[in-house]
């Protein structure tokens, strides 16, 4: 018999946006195997954890998503990671459980969790936490209830390992980047991992002409950083003192140790901008390409949240296409003192809130 607080965990995620979801979902798996949680992980794709978490993780287990089938028997909780439609015989099988739970008199029912994307905006905490009961056939009765990360008390919070912050003050970038045969002279440096921003070649030209150490992320944002930069040599704009990096697939530790190494990190989705906040230097945030009046209420949210200085704001708006003008990329190569104490501030009031694990683990004792 399990303690009241040691439970099973089945957490399904589908990869899509270059493992965006599937990072998200693997911290949620290790940080709850890190609290004596056991956690089993379905993946569509498992193969990108070989570079993504390639030394696994003690009670983590990994499995085919489409395995999960009419023999599946759930745990004590069932996440569905970004609304990623658990297969049937999953729903199927909650219900069959907490059937089967109640007539013997068993300890609480199965929890379904629907663990939201990440947003700023207002209606989050007015979601978080909400259920949506299933009205018929034989699931009626259960209910999927919807967990939103947030930047306030009254959301799920934000990823968060309980040493990282330890981890960060023991950083030493020069020594992780001569490990990594990355030559650094002291320089200011930049991380860029981004989809297709428009300006892109204003910051590669800037970079160029400049004394920055560019390190750019593997996948979407190296293709879209050669492809920028054979422009700009047809044009003759990259020669110049700065340097560019292109680094491979790395795990998620060592991304973190790559905005570690940031003086300004370009990040975009949802892990990275977590990260980046966690890493405490300015950042720049590109959201998931969608329809402008989407796009620009999420970006506003967050810097209304980060009490973005207007330099930094009206940058952020350029960077994502929500403004006319020139990129004044120069502002991200030596960021101002505003948006270094902005994102400061914003680590601070950030790390005074309970991450979200601890707030699940609460929500789920709660909602059995």
């Amino acid at each position: 018999m399990r303690g009241e607080g040691r439970r099973i965990w089945d957490i399904f995620c589908q990869v899509i946006d270059n493992y965006g979801d599937l990072g998200v979902s693997w911290r949620l798996a290790a940080q709850l195997a890190g609290r004596g949680q056991r956690v089993r992980l379905w993946i569509d794709d498992p193969s990108a954890l070989a570079w993504l978490a390639p030394d696994g993780c003690d009670g983590v287990s990994t499995h085919v998503f489409a395995e999960a089938g009419a023999e599946f028997v759930p745990g004590d909780v069932v996440v569905e990671a970004f609304g990623c439609a658990v297969p049937l015989p999953v729903v199927t099988a909650i219900a069959r459980a907490n059937r089967q739970r109640a007539a013997e008199g068993g300890a609480g029912s199965v929890s379904w969790i629907n663990l939201e994307y990440l947003s700023a905006e207002s209606w989050v905490a007015r979601s978080h936490g909400l259920a949506s009961p299933v009205h018929g056939g034989a699931e009626a009765g259960i209910r999927k209830w919807f967990f939103f990360p947030g930047f306030t008390e009254d959301t799920g919070g934000l990823l968060r390992e309980p040493d990282l912050m330890a981890e960060r003050a023991r950083f030493d970038r020069a020594t992780w980047l001569a490990q990594r045969g990355i030559a650094w002279h002291g320089e200011p440096i930049v991380t860029l991992f981004c989809y297709e921003p428009p300006h892109l070649a204003e910051l590669l030209r800037a970079v160029a002409q400049s004394r920055v150490l560019l390190l750019v992320a593997a996948g979407r944002a190296t293709a879209a950083v050669r492809a920028a930069l054979a422009g700009e040599e047809r044009l003759g704009n990259v020669a110049g003192p700065g340097r560019t990096v292109f680094l491979p697939f790395v795990p998620q530790g060592e991304f973190d140790r790559v905005l570690w190494c940031g003086d300004c990190n370009f990040v975009r989705g949802e892990d990275s901008l977590v990260r980046a906040l966690w890493a405490g230097a300015p950042f720049v945030w590109q959201p998931y390409p969608q329809e402008d009046a989407v796009l620009d209420a999420k970006l506003a949210a967050l810097l209304a949240w980060l009490g973005a200085p207007e330099s930094l704001a009206g940058f952020h708006r350029v960077w994502n296409g929500l403004e006319p003008g020139d990129l004044p990329a120069d502002l991200a190569l030596a960021p101002p003192d505003a948006w270094r104490d902005c994102a400061a501030r914003a680590r601070a009031r950030a790390l005074a809130q309970d991450d979200l694990v601890s707030r699940l683990l609460r929500f789920v004792a709660k909602s059995r």
